[in-house]
């Protein structure tokens, strides 16, 4: 049996992830591309509990993983559809262009 990658790879690879995806909300203007790179930011996140959850013995980091993932689907969901709802009423999704909520 071959050994695993050590810890301090998965741990680049999630702090490159956070790093794209921190970048991708400050940058971009588009809120379905800011939306994608929260997601981004969440997986960042998850790599990381999952990968010293893996490194502890514990299924503790699962479980934040878990708690993670639903808030993410929740957050995609009203996001998306707030979205949505402002393209149909301003027809752009760009987000200077959208400084109030207010119709």
């Amino acid at each position: 049996m071959t050994d695993p990658a050590p810890l301090s790879w998965y741990l680049v690879l999630s702090a490159l992830l956070f790093g794209l995806g921190a970048t991708g909300v400050l940058m971009r203007r588009n809120l379905i591309i800011v939306f994608m790179s929260i997601e981004l930011m969440l997986n960042a996140v998850n790599l990381t509990f999952v990968t010293f959850a893996r490194s502890f013995q514990t299924t503790d980091g699962h479980v934040i993983v878990f708690f993670v993932m639903a808030v993410a689907a929740a957050e995609a969901a009203v996001g998306l559809a707030i979205v949505l709802q402002l393209f149909r009423v301003r027809a752009t999704v760009n987000a200077d262009e959208v400084t109030s909520l207010r119709w």
